[in-house]
């Protein structure tokens, strides 16, 4: 079971954070985004259906953004923690809000990076035997 979230750690629904400290907070957690581009994660935020964040006063520790109906099923795009921050349960309360703001009839699934394949179990996830994927091409 992870440590309970650091109670310094405040989360939120709004405001958007801006696409400068997205970019740090991906760059800062490991996660492979297109953080030279910020004109991308601004647009990536925008047409996001829902963001939370977790944040250590004025900095942004931690990101969750999902694309959902609200309905059916929720894609969780992005979680990240800044890897400074990392084990200390902020990953797992933004999941906990994340299917907490989408309900219990939507499906949550996503595409783990590489690194993070052993996490997402602990979580309460189990594989999908039949995914699909046409990747980007940029």
């Amino acid at each position: 079971m992870p440590d309970a979230p650091d109670a310094t750690i405040t989360y939120r629904r709004e405001p958007l954070p801006d696409a400068a400290a997205v970019a740090r907070l991906f760059d800062a957690a490991g996660l492979r985004r297109p953080t030279q581009d910020l004109a991308r994660i601004g647009r990536m935020l925008q047409h996001a259906d829902l963001v939370l964040t977790a944040w250590l006063g004025t900095q942004l520790v931690g990101i969750a953004r999902a694309l959902t109906d609200f309905s059916y099923c929720c894609y969780l795009s992005d979680l990240a923690v800044d890897r400074a921050f990392q084990r200390r349960g902020i990953g797992g309360e933004l999941l906990a809000r994340v299917r907490t703001a989408i309900g219990d009839q939507c499906n949550l699934l996503l595409l783990s990076v590489p690194e993070a394949v052993d996490y997402y179990p602990q979580q309460g996830f189990a594989p999908a035997e039949h995914a699909f994927l046409i990747r980007r091409a940029r």
